[in-house]
């Protein structure tokens, strides 16, 4: 969730070597030397790509910029003139070279070291391909799938296309697995959450399966709460990651056991440290019971102001390298 960022000074180093954001991303050497430094420093499990979500709209031609402190900012689309501006599947050249950071970190990770590759959900990147930036409740594409459910639904349709074969494209470079981030599930409404979160997820799910049977997809519906159940009948997908809300012995309550769960430590009891992180720590690793499978993880990103020494120690608790 996030390994990468400021919180680490040597990612702020090599951010400073690239103009733009966007500049970063698609630079395999610097998103390689990403990938590896929260791996050399804490030897993490599993390695996480460093890229963003709206590399998929970049690709389909929409404008997409990252101001500094403001966050992303994308030509909204609010019209089917909009939506017909944006080109048929992703240009695929235009994301050679997140392929080829993942196709380096193959040989550059230790051998332990399981490489995650990941999109975002047709929902959430069409919250803010609608928007033009992130908002408190993505209300625009809210509004834009009541008002326009037929061009809403269309746009979806080409994100489960154009995501499904992004992520298999991830997958036949060197990805084991591969995660869904629907970062804003949260803000829809039941039967919105069952038309623009569960059905795209599930179709896309269905695509990679398709095409890369054996390899694990994690799905990440944060905020779905007691929604997570309508994830049970999805057979494509093999995990769940579970937002900081979410108690464990309800998700293991509402979701059959073939789902591994991953979560979910509140990334602000990280940034705290001290004794409130080791009873947290303790808290989650107590909560999730065999023979469910459990990725111990945070709840959502780490957040900049986090200090290493709190992960170090984290790491070493979850490891049981330090008594409780």
């Amino acid at each position: 969730m996030r390994q990468a960022g400021r919180y680490l000074p040597e990612y702020r180093d090599l951010r400073a070597k690239a103009a733009t954001f966007l500049d970063f991303c698609y630079d395999p050497a610097l998103a390689v030397e990403a990938t590896l430094q929260p791996i050399r420093r804490f030897g993490f499990d599993g390695a996480i790509l460093f890229s963003d979500i709206l590399v998929l709209p970049d690709a389909l031609g929409q404008r997409v910029a990252f101001e500094s402190g403001d966050g992303p900012r994308l030509d909204p689309i609010c019209d089917a003139q909009g939506l017909a501006k944006l080109s048929r599947q992703p240009d695929w050249n235009r994301l050679a070279p997140v392929f080829e950071a993942v196709d380096r970190l193959k040989t550059a990770l230790p051998s332990d070291v399981a490489l995650i590759g990941f999109c975002g959900a047709p929902w959430t990147v069409a919250s803010y391909m609608i928007a033009g930036r992130g908002t408190p409740d993505q209300a625009p594409a809210r509004l834009f799938a009541y008002r326009h459910p037929d061009l809403f639904a269309a746009l979806i349709d080409r994100l489960v296309d154009a995501s499904a074969e992004y992520l298999v494209r991830q997958l036949a470079a060197g990805a084991e697995a591969v995660q869904i981030f629907d970062s804003w599930a949260g803000v829809l409404p039941p039967a919105e959450f069952d038309r623009w979160c569960v059905a795209p997820m599930a179709a896309l799910a269905a695509k990679v399966r398709a095409k890369a049977p054996e390899a694990p997809i994690i799905a990440f519906p944060r905020g779905a709460g007691t929604q997570l159940a309508k994830f049970a009948p999805l057979v494509g997908i093999d995990a769940i990651g579970l937002d900081t809300a979410v108690e464990p012995k309800a998700a293991d309550a509402a979701l059959p056991g073939r789902f591994a769960l991953q979560g979910n430590l509140d990334p602000l009891a990280l940034v705290a440290g001290g004794p409130r992180l080791d009873h947290e720590v303790e808290r989650v690793l107590d909560g999730f019971v065999a023979p469910r499978a459990h990725i111990f993880n945070l709840g959502h990103g780490i957040l900049p102001e986090t200090p290493v020494g709190n992960v170090e120690r984290l790491v070493a608790r979850v490891r049981g390298e330090t008594s409780p």
